[in-house]
């Protein structure tokens, strides 16, 4: 490429950068990249591609953790077909997750709302709501079997100072799962809370400004303003508090077992009885790779929707 200066005259060619420099500089950026991603990328590997993978590999074999593996194919899914406790925990981890995800939801955009206004002591209530978030499910399962507990638990006690009768908790199979329901909300509805909370500060003033010129009410405008801003959050958590129900297990081990009666039985427990209690661990492991098709069947047609819905508007 030549330039012409004021005289007229042409100029030298304006140099240009060599293509190995450019090649150079792009794999030096490469570089660069790969080494900030390496360490999660390991870390992933082993701790979730090469178990993910070792699990399908064991689903298809009958093994006891003792002695050489048999390898029976589809054996395991197909015993899966005709296993009524397995159908019993899958119908059981969808009633839990049908009772528990709406109530995070709503309970965690209630709650954000509410503790993003002018509140007193919004601090205080803030991190009351989001303590359970820092305990472990096993303390937090001890900490409900205390309130839960039949005989002599908080939650009876105080029914039965009110006139009411104490509820069998533990030994029928509906105030069962309703216990393990409510823990489970209140483990979760902080980490909904903070997610929200975080949505509902990027909206801007003026967007609740120009509703309130047009005359809306405080309630059009959480229908209108808040509830479609804040969609982007509802969808992440309903992914993320979908895959939380389905895997499941240390609340629910510590309260019931899965008991009474396979009342409270989910795919997650059901897993863990099969691989190390009864010690079908093949078995136990096709039961964890269909809960990990369903996550993903899921996730798929969530994010499908999420995305073609995004498309349209």
């Amino acid at each position: 490429m030549t330039t012409t200066t004021a005289r007229g005259r042409e100029s030298a060619p304006a140099p240009t950068r060599p293509r190995a420099a450019r090649r150079a500089a792009r794999f030096k950026e490469s570089l660069v990249g790969w080494g900030f991603t390496a360490p999660n990328l390991v870390l992933m590997t082993m701790f979730l591609f090469v178990p993910m993978v070792w699990a399908l590999v064991l689903s298809f074999q009958d093994t006891q953790g003792f002695g050489d593996p048999e390898w029976v194919g589809a054996a395991n899914y197909a015993t899966l077909v005709s296993d009524p406790v397995f159908w019993r925990s899958l119908f059981n981890t969808l009633v839990f997750t049908a009772a528990t995800v709406p109530i995070e939801l709503a309970g965690g955009l209630g709650l954000a709302v509410l503790l993003n206004s002018v509140l007193p002591a919004r601090g205080v209530f803030r991190t009351i709501i989001v303590l359970p978030m820092v305990i472990s499910g096993v303390a937090s399962g001890m900490i409900a079997v205390i309130l839960f507990y039949e005989s002599n638990g908080l939650i009876n006690k105080v029914l039965v100072a009110t006139g009411l009768d104490p509820v069998a908790w533990q030994s029928q199979g509906g105030p069962a799962m309703v216990s393990v329901v409510i823990a489970a909300i209140w483990l979760r509805i902080g980490f909904n809370m903070i997610i929200y909370l975080a949505g509902l500060q990027n909206i801007s003033p003026e967007m609740y400004e120009a509703a309130r010129i047009d005359g809306a009410s405080r309630w059009q405008q959480f229908r209108s303003v808040t509830v479609p801003l804040v969609g982007p959050s509802t969808f992440f958590l309903l992914i993320m508090n979908v895959i939380a129900s389905f895997q499941v297990f240390d609340l629910i081990f510590v309260m019931t077992g899965g008991g009474p009666g396979n009342a409270t039985s989910v795919l997650g427990t059901y897993a863990y009885r099969n691989g190390f209690q009864i010690r079908e661990q093949g078995y136990g492991a096709a039961i964890g790779i269909v809960i990990l098709i369903i996550t993903l069947i899921f996730t798929y047609i969530q994010w499908k929707t999420s995305r073609t819905r995004d498309l349209a508007e």
